[in-house]
């Protein structure tokens, strides 16, 4: 995977591929779910057409990224409510697996009611944003062709083809170290390594947060362990959806375009502050389980210090902008530079796409490429 993505690092190269893998699996059927306006998705001379209607080239690019992250998280948080949330008129999909919800709800009473809600919020998301494009006459994106990897096979599960793998995760916690930091920014010191709250979440990946099938269902520690991996996916997540808003709102040239990024951003970081609190009761005991099975261990943090601590859900105010002004307390990061690619990326080492084509890649990729281009006018 990642000889894959560093050979479509050049953009005539992702377009190319993009183009040839469309054209062999039949450009009427995955072309037409790309970028869909009534517009061909490739311009004349091979490379993509960017629609963008009455919005600049450039707040389209990033509106379209946004679209397809959050049809990315509608995708992988539907699957966390098929199992372990509320299943309802307004997300009827699934019929939820007991024990997986149990075991999450020993986090928190009220889990099930919080991942319906970020299912409802992500849903919400996308539908506005490709509405939104589509009424000032721009591309809107489709990620629908490239829903082709089977989901959990438990009880429970829809058993409806994914676009996300949560099965296979390798989940990087120093965002944890990172807002509880007062000394380093990453904005400001790129380099700096924040240690992981739960190693064994990189060092034993690949790892399940949700039941793959009903075996996982035991021994008790296996499942709280399952349960617990989804906990801190869910912050892994939407700290980088807090940062991602932000980041791309700087490169906006619509006041109307900054307003949208504006205003979804602070629901991200809602959820992020919400899911830090839950991972941090899967750190605390008598829930810091170790998985009998592949010795996976979530260790007890409550005696760690302020770095380790898991109420310390508010972030430390750090340097900011400079090391000369006074540490001030904000998202981090919030650098413009690459940040949708640096999403992607981020997205495709965490494992969530483990099985999807090199077509789904390309397509990806060229999104988070136009909107890095986006210029604040």
């Amino acid at each position: 995977m990642k000889n894959l993505l560093n050979g479509l690092t050049n953009p005539a190269n992702r377009r190319s591929f993009l183009k040839k893998g469309v054209a062999a699996a039949g450009t009427a059927t995955l072309g037409a779910g790309l970028l869909t306006n009534g517009l061909s998705p490739f311009a004349q001379d091979g490379g993509m057409e960017e629609g963008s209607g009455t919005l600049s080239k450039g707040d389209a690019a990033l509106l379209r990224f946004a679209a397809a992250a959050e049809i990315l998280e509608t995708d992988f948080w539907s699957q966390y409510n098929e199992l372990g949330g509320i299943q309802d008129k307004e997300l009827p999909s699934g019929s939820g697996s007991p024990i997986y919800a149990a075991k999450l709800r020993n986090l928190d009473g009220d889990m099930n009611q919080y991942i319906h809600d970020n299912t409802d919020d992500e849903i919400s998301h996308q539908a506005f944003l490709n509405a939104y494009l589509a009424s000032k006459g721009a591309d809107t994106v489709s990620l629908e062709p490239f829903r082709t990897l089977r989901g959990s096979m438990a009880t429970g599960s829809s058993g409806k083809r994914r676009l996300t793998n949560l099965m296979e995760l390798t989940i990087d916690t120093s965002w944890w170290t990172r807002y509880r930091s007062d000394s380093q920014n990453p904005d400001l010191n790129p380099g700096f390594k924040f240690p992981p709250a739960v190693p064994d979440l990189l060092n034993k990946a690949p790892l399940p947060a949700i039941p793959r099938t009903d075996s996982d269902l035991t021994p008790d520690d296996h499942i709280q362990a399952i349960a617990n991996t989804a906990a801190f996916h869910f912050a892994t997540i939407e700290q980088g959806g807090s940062s991602l808003y932000p980041s791309m709102a700087q490169r906006a040239t619509s006041a109307e375009v900054l307003r949208i990024l504006i205003s979804i951003g602070p629901t991200e970081t809602m959820h992020f502050q919400t899911w830090s609190d839950k991972a941090g009761n899967a750190v605390s005991p008598p829930f810091n389980v170790t998985d009998s099975t592949n010795g996976v261990s979530f260790p007890d943090l409550s005696g760690g210090g302020e770095h380790l601590q898991p109420n310390l859900i508010m972030p430390e105010p750090c340097p900011f902008l400079s090391p000369k002004l006074p540490r001030c307390a904000v998202v981090r990061p919030t650098a413009t530079n690459g940040i949708a690619t640096g999403v992607v990326n981020f997205l495709t080492a965490m494992g969530l796409f483990n099985g999807q084509s090199p077509e789904f890649f390309a397509f990806l990729l060229d999104l988070a490429e136009d909107a890095d281009e986006a210029v604040r006018g």
